[in-house]
């Protein structure tokens, strides 16, 4: 029966009823007022304590209310409670305690679980001082009533929590104190502890199974820190080995194994550990897996053997760099042993069990890739063990394998294999999370086809090979996966075998032998026609990956692109087909493009329909996305580019791709300026803007030898820039349209190059109308292109735009907004860093008249944002920018021949700059950039460092070294000045 209450405790009835999750939302409001109340009371603790220790309460959430307030009271106010508050708190945690080995139920998980963050907190702050019996005192009340020896385990847990847990951010106080805590447990109790955990274990695991997995947990848990002599012995493994047969207990038995494994400890001690639970666990028949249908527990156990073969292999790797030939031979000799064991659980049908030994697999494969054969070797030399060790982990040679290493490499290889097909429930059409697993689980599959590469490439190539050549000869009736797997597996050996740039076809003969053998079998089989989706993706991959087989044998080119072109690949019944296959039909061309000039006005014929402009009331859907025309542009640029057809003919060709667009967006234009519902104005929009991306995309075919004007094709993308250029007077949708016809003048810049001046000053009034801080940030790199590519030719246009432009900024900066709006304080400063970015262009392009042309007033107007820029603004990078921009104009202007009035300017605005920006915190002292003259110093010493106090002593100083053309100890000397300056 429960503890009786034994006296009324005021609470607030009232506000306990909205602990209840089903409360009304007013009592609910009350609770957590309520709850905060108790939090900030000196003493309220003390009442949910008596609360608790007296089962006052039957109600849960009232229970675990009164947990919570304790809770924290311990976390947050234990140093100020005095000794009687701290004993009326362990007293009433164990009377607590006393109550629930009186009852005949126990509370709900939640409540023990948040009683056991109780006990662990007040363990954390008590335990070195006034509890050190803390252990004994619980053990010595819970006896084997199995209600406390649940409080008990989880308890340990929550301290494990607290104390051990590496995931939980400590800080350095209680990563001290936590270590203490550790030691004196280790000292202490940790025996006690262990001997509790063997008496659970061999006491309830008939009659209270639950508890004995909760104590298995505890061992896990445990054995990273205590001493694994008190658990790994003959006593308690056989205990949990024994317990490995019980089905209730199996799968926490095998995570409490694992944890023993996994225990760091010397490599000769733990591959006898390892071998010694092998032995029983394959006497007791767990190694024959094929017979086991728990998969769960499968998972667990292949977990446990991944961490058993983890520890041999590190075992190994210490003793083999160590020297220790002979028990670095055994261990190797147990690890081999495990190998059959491995493949079992690698080519489960389960990929959870498969996927949990990939690590022990992948570094099997690493100790055969250094060379299996080093010891036996080693030994016939005399053991000369330093410099035969040495030589060893220098060399990259590929590994001498003997007959059972083969035979085991060439079984992974075909589980690999295997694993790495699709099973007939996956979703194609709608992938979610069993199969984002699966693909996950691929690319781990991947890793280890890629570590066989590195031990036996002969191996790998010759097993791809067999298994590609029979899938293709008999696809016709084959599934889906096995055909889709065999070319996946071609697709990998790219990355598995890699080449450099891709030749997979030329140097060593035997490989691109057979590569090439296997490719001419996949584009001449047919099997390009295999309608599944996976099968089609995977094939136009593999083409694009081996490009370079075309060149060896183009005569295969014709086929394969009309696989690109009908219903196997951009006319495929799959978006997702149509969509993948239109990037890699433009990575196909951009390649092979020399090979296919005989082909050319009939490829662009048949993807005529695929280049239209889908207008937006056409109701249908387009077979390709706008993303996915852009490479299709993209293809027909290259092609008409590339051909070698005349110029002539290059612009009619090249004409007639674009004059559909021209036209297209000037009717859409014209719609847009008379449309008056918004989201119509939006889909228009998108639409001009797709047709400006598609033109601006035919413009990446060209390059240095293939020129816009060599290719005749200058007029087309006049025209094209006459028709986009009125849209950036449009008042509706601005912002997509501006973004749009800025790129394609950006492009434009770079392949007309002289021949799109005459449009840069329209284009730069009307997108200098209205402006957003957005759009101007997005117009002063167009700006810097020009002025940067153009210099001199365009510095009359400059002259004119300067001011407007600069003034369009001062305008827009200066616009108020809210204090903590971080948006527009963003918008802003990335607004100011390209305004000074565009000033720094100009003054790095030789170009000073652009500025020296605008008047003096604006000349100091410009000059003091920069020396504002350099000083007061919290921004690095800014004020990099602006110090470049002063120590280019001291060099175009400094001297006598310079700006009128300049110098003047420099001894009173740039030299206290130089001073005044080191002072500020956010100023990055290793960044620091200096100019200096003789007259500078002789100002520095006689008029400036005098106006700021500086000693006479320390000015000569500064002075002397500034002189010294030491850079290194210049910077050192003037970091050190600025420092102590800011103290």
């Amino acid at each position: 029966m429960a503890c009786q209450s034994i006296s009324i405790i005021n609470m607030d009835e009232q506000a306990l009823l909205g602990l209840n999750p089903n409360a009304d939302a007013c009592y609910r409001q009350r609770a957590i007022a309520y709850f905060e109340q108790l939090k900030e009371s000196h003493d309220a603790w003390a009442v949910c304590a008596e609360v608790l220790a007296k089962s006052v309460y039957s109600d849960d959430h009232v229970k675990f209310f009164c947990f919570q307030v304790l809770e924290h009271q311990i976390k947050y106010r234990h140093g100020s409670l005095s000794a009687a508050q701290q004993q009326l708190i362990r007293e009433a945690l164990m009377k607590w305690l006393h109550c629930q080995l009186m009852n005949t139920q126990p509370e709900k998980p939640f409540i023990r679980n948040k009683a056991a963050q109780v006990f662990a907190l007040t363990f954390v702050m008590e335990y070195l001082t006034h509890w050190p019996k803390f252990f004994f005192d619980i053990l010595s009340l819970v006896g084997h009533n199995p209600h406390g020896v649940d409080i008990y385990l989880r308890t340990l847990m929550a301290i494990d929590a607290e104390v051990v847990d590496r995931d939980i951010l400590h800080t350095a106080e209680e990563v001290r104190r936590n270590t203490l805590i550790k030691d004196n447990m280790r000292e202490h109790v940790i025996p006690s502890l262990v001997e509790s955990w063997y008496q659970i274990l061999g006491s309830y695991q008939q009659s209270h199974p639950e508890i004995t997995c909760q104590c298995l947990e505890v061992v896990g848990a445990y054995v990273s820190w205590i001493d694994l002599n008190l658990i790994a012995n003959d006593r308690f493994v056989n205990l949990l080995l024994s317990q490995m047969c019980v089905e209730d207990l199996r799968e926490e038995a095998c995570d409490c194994l694992f944890e023993i494994v996994n225990k760091g400890m010397d490599p000769t001690g733990k591959t006898k550990l390892v071998e010694s639970l092998c032995q029983v666990l394959q006497s007791a028949g767990f190694f024959n897996v094929e017979q086991e249908e728990d998969v769960d527990f499968l998972a667990k156990f292949s977990r446990l053997v991944n961490g058993m073969g983890q520890s041999l292999v590190l075992s190994w790797t210490k003793l083999a760099k160590s020297g220790d030939v002979k028990v670095a031979a055994e261990t190797l000799l147990a690890l081999e042993g495990k190998v059959p064991l491995l493949i079992k659980l690698l080519v489960h049908e389960d990929d959870d069990i498969s996927a949990n030994i990939v690590g022990f697999c992948y570094d099997y494969l690493h100790v055969l890739k250094q060379g299996s054969e080093w010891p036996s070797v080693m030994l016939q030399v005399g053991r000369r063990e330093q410099e035969a060790v040495e030589e060893f982990w220098e060399s990259d040679k590929l590994p001498l394998l003997t007959d059972q290493q083969k035979a085991n490499v060439e079984a992974i290889m075909l589980a690999v294999m295997k694993k790495l097909t699709y099973d007939d429930e996956y979703n194609f059409d709608n992938e979610g999370e069993d199969e984002a697993m699966f693909v996950e689980y691929r690319k781990q599959m991947k890793m280890l086809l890629d570590r066989l590469a590195q031990v036996s490439p002969e191996l790998l190539l010759e097993a791809v090979r067999r298994v590609f050549s029979t899938t293709m000869q008999t696809w016709q009736t084959a599934s889906f996966m096995e055909v889709e797997v065999a070319i996946r597996l071609l697709y990998m050996l790219g990355e598995a075998l890699p080449a450099s740039h891709g030749a997979h076809f030329s140097g060593d003969t035997a490989k691109t032998s057979t590569l090439q053998d296997m490719m001419r079998l996949l584009v001449s089989c047919g099997v390009s026609g295999y309608q599944h989706t996976s099968v089609a993706l995977e094939f136009f991959e593999t083409v694009v990956r081996y490009d370079k087989f075309f060149l060896v044998e183009p005569q295969h080119i014709p086929n394969v692109l009309m696989a690109f072109l009908d219903h196997r690949g951009l006319r495929h019944s799959s978006p997702k087909v149509r969509s993948r296959v239109a990037y890699l039909f433009s990575r196909f061309v951009k390649t092979l493009h020399k090979h296919m000039n005989t082909f050319i006005e009939d490829m662009l014929t048949r993807i005529q329909d695929l280049l239209e402009l889908v207008p937006p009331e056409n109701g249908v859907p387009p077979l390709l996305t706008s993303d996915d025309q852009l490479f299709m542009f993209e293809t027909a640029g290259v092609l008409i580019v590339n051909g070698d057809s005349s110029a002539e003919r290059k612009e009619v060709l090249m004409r007639s791709l674009l004059t559909p667009l021209i036209d297209a967006f000037r009717l859409l234009l014209a719609k847009l300026a008379r449309e008056q519902e918004e989201e119509r104005q939006e889909v228009l929009a998108d639409c001009l803007s797709h047709a400006v991306g598609f033109a601006s995309r035919t413009s990446k075919a060209f390059s240095n030898k293939q020129t816009v004007k060599h290719c005749g094709c200058s007029e087309v993308y006049r025209d094209c820039l006459q028709t986009f250029l009125p849209a950036l007077s449009c008042p509706v949708q601005r912002g997509a349209l501006r973004s749009a016809v800025r790129s394609f003048l950006h492009r434009m810049i770079i392949c007309l190059e002289e021949e799109v001046l005459p449009f840069i000053p329209a284009a730069s009034e009307h997108m200098l109308k209205d402006c957003e801080p957005k759009d101007l940030q997005e117009f002063i790199p167009l700006i810097s292109q020009i002025t940067a590519k153009f210099k001199g030719q365009v510095s009359p246009f400059l002259q004119q735009v300067f001011m407007p432009l600069v003034l369009a900024i001062f305008e827009v900066l200066g616009r108020p907004a809210e204090e903590n709006d971080q948006a527009a304080a963003l918008e802003k400063q990335m607004l100011r860093r390209s305004y000074f970015t565009f000033i720094q262009t100009i003054a790095s392009s030789g170009m000073n008249e652009v500025m020296a042309s605008q008047g003096v007033e604006n000349i100091e107007r410009v000059l003091f944002t920069i020396i504002q820029g350099a000083v007061d603004f919290p921004d690095p990078i800014a004020q990099k920018t602006c110090f470049i921009i002063l120590s280019k104009l001291v060099e175009l202007w400094g001297a006598k021949d310079g700006m009128v009035g300049f110098p003047d300017f420099i001894y009173k605005h740039i030299v206290p700059a130089c001073f005044l920006a080191p002072l500020k915190p956010t100023f990055d002292l290793t960044d620091a950039q200096t100019v200096l003259g003789p007259e500078f110093i002789q100002y520095l010493q006689t008029e400036y460092l005098p106006s700021l106090q500086v000693s006479a002593e320390i000015s000569q100083e500064l002075c002397q070294v500034l002189q010294q053309p030491d850079v290194k100890v210049l910077k050192n000397y003037i970091k050190a000045f600025f420092q102590r300056a800011k103290l």
